[in-house]
């Protein structure tokens, strides 16, 4: 797949809380967290397709992951997709400001949230995390995901390839939710590019058929 370099786009930074509509019934088992993708800076249907985070403006190793989110059907493109990303700082913690509410105590400032159009694409402009300091736990940027008709849930962390942190063990703990998140980064004038599809549903518990449950 042929992978767009595009303008990074700078969406709204204050958190409204706005509310959205949310469905009864979990998908995927338990999200812990999960909630955050409501605490969204404008409502869903104001979302772009891709995002700029907040800290890709500062110092660090710059990078654009792309991709298409697919039907469960694995060929369809899936619009009106809803990923809410977040990630460690380059100090690998969950950077605050002093300032957060609801879950950005947590997550922390460097979030973002986008929409999928007719094609099914996203982009997330942002600086390469780094792993939790003093642990073994490979480098990563979490993903939330929320169609229109169902619960919000976790897919795959986004991983590094070449993170020595991802061992052969660690490879083989993801359990594929919504397909693989280990991405391989390229560079190209000084920024890193990766390409991560996401197939709705695959692997995914309690995730309803065609029909819906």
């Amino acid at each position: 797949m042929k992978i767009l370099l595009l303008a990074p786009v700078l969406l709204l930074s204050t958190v409204t809380g706005c509310a959205q509509n949310k469905v009864t019934g979990q998908i995927g088992g338990p999200c812990e967290g999960c909630e955050a993708i409501f605490e969204c800076p404008v409502p869903f249907n104001q979302l772009n397709w891709m995002d700029t985070l907040p800290d890709f403006k500062d110092a660090g190793r710059k990078m654009v992951i792309t991709g298409i989110v697919y039907e469960a059907d694995g060929k369809t493109p899936a619009r009106n997709v809803v990923l809410y990303i977040y990630h460690t700082d380059q100090t690998g913690v969950y950077a605050t400001k002093g300032n957060e509410k609801g879950w950005a105590k947590r997550h922390g400032y460097i979030r973002g949230w986008i929409r999928t159009g007719e094609d099914g694409r996203y982009a997330f402009y942002t600086l390469k995390p780094a792993a939790y300091p003093k642990e073994r736990i490979p480098a990563h940027v979490h993903p939330v995901l929320k169609e229109a008709d169902k619960t919000p849930y976790f897919i795959d962390e986004y991983l590094f390839d070449d993170d020595p942190l991802l061992t052969a063990e660690e490879r083989r703990k993801q359990p594929l939710y919504g397909g693989s998140g280990i991405v391989q980064l390229s560079s190209k004038d000084g920024l890193l590019i990766a390409n991560r599809d996401i197939f709705l549903g695959l692997h995914i518990p309690n995730y309803p058929n065609k029909k819906g449950l």
